[in-house]
């Protein structure tokens, strides 16, 4: 009433504090702010506010995909690596001995073919095959054992015999090819030295925290209301990630190229050959090996990790224009900030996307990392669309090819 006492009004959202905060799990709220400044934080305590209630993540389950083990896909790639290199050769040395006048009588000039080159990249091929036979079995064998010692012995003849023919090999090629041949059998070496350094097992190569992290064959993840302990995950995932991807493009160079790429380089000033076609073989060989590597690395229970923690991180979008009557809050790291709200944070305006969002909003990697993995299938769907393309482009070439 006019000129009357007046009682305690309603409280009022201010726009730069947000309202009293509560803990997710419990009924008993936790002031997280004082008198003394805004920005005075009491305790640990994941909180959210009671504007929006969040709605509780329920992960779905997915299948038991089976998985080949890590001897059998080296088999695997190994003989493919193979197949694909006679390929090659049948590319560039193939003749037209089925035409009538045709002076040669085999289907390849064998003469022209080094057979050294042959051997050392067969060789280098069987590298990953032996270091993991070799690991295998040392896995199930006893320090004081007498086999293990056996094994000892067994992996020092294994490795000189390697390294014997590898040199046996190059001496024959430096007698018979220049310089600059052979400096392209050392290109992948020299990479491999600039992205691992000196270490023999380069997916061991991850700091102490991570191989704590990932003591199983794969991560696993952890649900918490805590937004520390979910960026604190997201960062080892995040790095986790980063490094098999680097394992899958070295490894998959690799693949292309000494299987592909090595035997162009070697080929007689002298020789015709569709330099095209062996071009586009390349490019298979690094395409198909990279979508072996990946799915070996990367299995769909790898992809559920990495989306179950997305879904926990959240993501914010920066909002330019708009909203101004709309509530708005002072983002807090503490806070698990429901979908919809809108925080300040650095002199900008932020809007919750996720269904919870703890990730920093200006921090282009959470969001990178919400967008990879926040759909659970949008990794294995980019895998599939690339390999049936390969495929529907291999046999588009079939179709227009004369041969």
């Amino acid at each position: 009433m006019p000129g009357g006492r007046r009682g305690p009004g309603r409280p009022q959202l201010s726009r730069t504090m947000p309202p009293p905060l509560h803990t997710i799990g419990g009924s008993q709220s936790a002031t997280l702010r004082q008198r003394n400044g805004p920005n005075t934080v009491v305790g640990t305590t994941p909180v959210t506010t009671t504007l929006i209630t969040i709605t509780p993540i329920k992960h779905q389950q997915i299948p038991d995909l089976p998985m080949d083990n890590n001897l059998i896909f080296e088999v695997t790639v190994f003989f493919y690596l193979v197949m694909a290199l006679f390929l090659q050769y049948i590319n560039i040395y193939r003749t037209v001995w089925w035409l009538p006048h045709s002076p040669a009588t085999t289907a390849l000039n064998f003469y022209l073919i080094d057979v050294h080159l042959v051997v050392f990249i067969i060789v280098l091929l069987t590298r990953r095959l032996v270091w993991k036979m070799i690991r295998e079995f040392y896995s199930s064998l006893d320090v004081k054992a007498v086999l293990f010692w056996v094994a000892q012995v067994l992996k020092c003849v294994v490795l000189v015999l390697l390294l014997g023919t590898l040199i046996w090999t190059m001496v024959h090629m430096f007698l018979n090819n220049s310089v600059l041949n052979l400096l392209f059998l050392a290109y992948p070496l020299v990479s491999y030295f600039l992205l691992y350094g000196s270490t023999l097992e380069p997916d061991k190569a991850n700091t102490e925290e991570l191989h704590q992290f990932n003591t199983a064959v794969l991560p696993h993840h952890k649900c918490t209301l805590s937004p520390d302990a979910i960026r604190h995950e997201v960062d080892l995932l995040r790095f986790d990630f980063n490094a098999k991807i680097k394992q899958v493009l070295f490894n998959s160079m690799v693949c292309a190229y000494y299987v592909g790429f090595v035997p162009v380089c070697f080929v007689q000033n002298s020789l015709y050959f569709d330099i095209w076609w062996s071009c586009q073989h390349i490019g298979f060989v690094w395409l198909n090996s990279f979508v072996m590597f990946t799915t070996h690395l990367m299995p769909s229970k790898y992809c559920d990790v990495l989306h179950r923690c997305a879904l926990h991180l959240g993501k914010w979008q920066r909002i330019d224009h708009g909203y101004s009557n709309t509530p708005q809050h002072v983002w807090s790291d503490m806070t698990v900030w429901p979908q919809g709200v809108l925080v300040r944070y650095n002199k900008g305006l932020y809007k919750a996307m996720g269904p919870q969002n703890v990730a920093y909003p200006a921090d282009s990697s959470h969001a990178r990392f919400y967008f990879m993995f926040h759909k659970p299938l949008r990794l294995l769907n980019w895998l599939i669309s690339l390999q049936l393309s390969l495929i529907l482009y291999q046999l588009y070439l079939l179709l227009r090819s004369s041969h």
